[in-house]
Formats: structure tokens, C-alpha cells, sequence
């Protein structure tokens, strides 16, 4: 996917952009009303933007431990190079985990994955190890969480 330069994004893009993370559930018009535009205009932007997968989504945050996942955890994975991207298939499908990177280093793959405890944490462990072509995987339970946020502070 090639990457999205800054200057095919315009400065009320890039505020609209801002606005919605801030707040996802902002209406058309409140948007329009915080920029100086008409709705119409926001709307249109927001749907250019959407449609160029810039904004990709919306979602409410949750507290993971408030809804039961007390457990989170950093687990690096060896994976055979040549079948490295179905093994991160396998595991994105996974319902714990949170996110599948590619990373550099002795490690192939970094996944974060949510638990509600260490016989749930335990049986992952064990069904990565059962995924074709994983290798190796190494578990690191966080302790605290200091920052975890997903906004993108742009201009």
C-alpha cells in the first residue's frame, strides 16, 4: 500500500481528522460548526477520507480489566520465513489477539493478545505453538499499561 502524503491531505482534513479522534461520535454538523464549514462540506470530507482509507474506522474504547481481561500480554513468535504471512493470518483471526505486527530482529511476528486469565493465556500459548510453521514463541505478561493510545497527533 503506497503511503498517504501529507500534502494530498489539506489542513481541514487534517482538523477533521483530529476532531473525529478526539471524539468519533461527532455529528456532521458539529463538526462543520468547530471548523467553520458547512455540514455538507464536512460530509463530503469525512467520506473522501474514509473512501481513501485514511480514516479507517470508528470504535468505542474500552478498559479491557473492567470487562474482565485483566491479563495482557507481548508474545514474540519465530515463524518459518516463507509461510510468515499465513501464520499471521492464523493468528489475526485469533479472538484474544489485539494486533499482528511484522517486526525485525530474532523475532518474525509481535502479537498482543488480551486474557482473562492464565488458563486462557496458557491454552494460546499452546494453540500458537500447534499453528503450522511457528517455530518459537516467547511470552511477556505487561505489568502496567503506562500509555496505550492509537490517535495519531497530526500538525
Amino acid at each position: 500500500m503506497e503511503p498517504v502524503l501529507s500534502d494530498k491531505i489539506d489542513e481541514v482534513d487534517f482538523k477533521i481528522i483530529n476532531l473525529l479522534q478526539e471524539d468519533s461520535r461527532l455529528s456532521f454538523n458539529k463538526v462543520a460548526s468547530k471548523l467553520g464549514i458547512s455540514a455538507g462540506t464536512a460530509f463530503n470530507r469525512i467520506k473522501n477520507l474514509e473512501e481513501r482509507g485514511i480514516i479507517k474506522g470508528y470504535t468505542v474504547i474500552v478498559d479491557p480489566a473492567k470487562v474482565g481481561y485483566a491479563m495482557t500480554a507481548l508474545v514474540l513468535i519465530q515463524a518459518e520465513g516463507a509461510h510468515l504471512s499465513d501464520v499471521e493470518k492464523e493468528i489475526a483471526k485469533i479472538d484474544n489477539v489485539v494486533s499482528v505486527y511484522d517486526i525485525t530482529g530474532d523475532f518474525d511476528i509481535a502479537v498482543i493478545a488480551r486474557f482473562m486469565d492464565r488458563t486462557s493465556l496458557n491454552e494460546f500459548i499452546k494453540g500458537l505453538l500447534a499453528v503450522p510453521y511457528v517455530k518459537r514463541t516467547v511470552t511477556n505478561i505487561i505489568l502496567n499499561i503506562v500509555k496505550e493510545d492509537m490517535r495519531i497527533k497530526i500538525r
